[in-house]
């Protein structure tokens, strides 16, 4: 079953890609997106290309900071019911997790994870598309969206430490400093961003506890109808969980809020397995972090879950016939 997104996902894209000197339309459909679709804001169209057409319209209009210029039009939640939701919870955290859980109803290739590690936090972002898929300008969005909607939900409280990014960084990283007003990590272990653990809770002043009951009652049964299937809810489980060393069964299966035996029961009925799933997103993983000359191949095996790198290249070589050595050397030519 295809990823799709909510089609405010991609919102800011028409103004700034004709800002650009670009025709918007001629690119959206040479990307294979209907332009009406992609123009209502509640239609759904292809993640996997809408992550093609950011790094399309980048190319064409060599702006690498093309998707931070689409989140910098955001000045604050749009409208649509969990938007509304969204701006009136009590704090961020509770937003982030109120993010997660109607995330049907706006980006079902997008997953979030919080990592709490005592007075800090680490907010993970990462997107489940087709194997392949570009997805450095989606990536950006991505990030960039949740920075401007935790600045408008926390105005001067919020106060980031860092964010990072897994791909590298343009040559010029003026846009990005100004953007987010704190030190950039490129070709790290994960896209997201770190701030203290405080700031996830400070009071959003604009907070409606009423608004936000009436708004959840309309937008549950929406997000029941549109739930992902559970083969995609796993995979974007393991996407998270495998580089920080916890992509077990059991702790997936809680990220989910299922027992073990629910899921399994689920993915059996899906014709597909837990260590299946697994296997199929650690070969993704492992193209993409081979990829990048910046990590040690040793790095690379803890990231997939190996402690010991011997292991890691007896399963690399079993999955692409080559040492993770050869198989580097062969990209660099």
């Amino acid at each position: 079953m295809e990823t799709m997104l909510r089609s405010i996902a991609m919102s800011g894209y028409f103004d700034v890609t004709r800002r650009l000197g670009l025709n918007p339309v001629e690119l959206v459909q040479q990307a294979g997106i209907d332009p009406a679709a992609l123009a209502n804001p509640d239609d759904r169209v292809p993640a996997a290309a809408c992550c093609r057409l950011l790094e399309l319209t980048a190319d064409k209009a060599s702006c690498p900071t093309f998707a931070l210029q689409m989140a910098e039009t955001r000045q604050k939640f749009g409208t649509g019911v969990v938007n509304v939701l969204l701006a009136h919870k009590r704090t961020l955290r509770e937003v982030l997790r109120a993010a997660a859980e109607f995330r049907h109803l706006l980006n079902e290739a997008l997953a979030v994870y919080i990592e709490d590690a005592g007075e800090t936090v680490t907010i993970r972002e990462e997107l489940a598309v087709t194997p392949g898929t570009p997805t450095r300008q989606a990536i950006e969005l991505a990030v960039g969206v949740l920075a401007r909607h935790s600045s408008a939900l926390l105005g001067n409280h919020w106060k980031p430490r860092a964010v990072h990014f897994t791909h590298r960084g343009p040559a010029d990283l003026t846009f990005h400093r100004r953007f987010f007003g704190c030190p950039l990590e490129f070709g790290s272990d994960f896209n997201g961003l770190v701030c203290a653990a405080a700031e996830l809770d400070y009071p959003n002043p604009a907070a409606d506890l009423e608004l936000v009951r009436y708004a959840e009652s309309l937008a549950t049964p929406l997000n029941a109808a549109a739930a992902d299937s559970i083969e995609q809810e796993v995979r974007k489980a393991v996407y998270l969980l495998l580089p920080v060393e916890q992509a077990t069964v059991e702790l997936v299966a809680r990220h989910l809020n299922l027992s073990v035996r629910t899921m399994q029961r689920q993915l059996g009925s899906a014709d597909t397995c837990f260590s299946t799933l697994v296997e199929e997103v650690r070969r993704e993983l492992a193209i993409r972090y081979m990829s990048n000359a910046r990590y040690p191949i040793g790095r690379v095996a803890a990231l997939l879950g190996y402690s010991q790198q011997g292991s890691f290249t007896n399963w690399f070589t079993s999955q692409f016939g080559m040492t993770p050595r050869d198989w580097r050397s062969g990209q660099a030519k």
